[in-house]
C-alpha cells in the first residue's frame, strides 16, 4: 500500500469459510518476516497471519471450521474486526 512509514504498509487479503473476503492492513514485517514483500517484490504474494483459535486451547479434531482471532499481533481488519470463521485447511499448525 506504501512505502512509509518505514518498513511499509501492505494489505493481506483471505477468504473465511462463509466465501467473504476480508482485509488486514498492517506493517510488512506482521505477515513475512523474512523480508518477502518490498516494493520490489511480486505481487501476490502468499503470506501468513498469525492467529489463535478462539475461546479454545486447540483445534477441534472433527469440524472442517474453526473460529479463529487474529489478536496475537493485534492485526485486524480497518473495522476493527479480529475472530473470523475459516477452515482448517487454511490454518498451518
Amino acid at each position: 500500500m506504501d512505502d512509509e512509514p518505514w518498513p511499509g504498509v501492505v494489505e493481506v487479503q483471505f477468504t473465511d469459510a462463509a466465501g467473504r473476503c476480508w482485509s488486514l492492513v498492517d506493517k510488512a514485517p506482521i505477515f513475512a518476516a523474512m523480508g518477502e514483500l518490498g516494493p520490489d517484490s511480486a505481487y501476490p504474494v502468499e503470506v501468513t497471519v498469525a492467529c489463535a483459535v478462539a475461546g479454545g486451547h486447540g483445534l477441534p479434531e472433527n469440524d472442517e471450521v474453526v473460529t479463529v482471532s487474529t489478536s496475537p499481533h493485534g492485526v485486524t481488519t480497518p473495522d476493527g474486526r479480529e475472530e473470523f470463521t475459516v477452515r482448517q485447511d487454511q490454518l498451518i499448525r
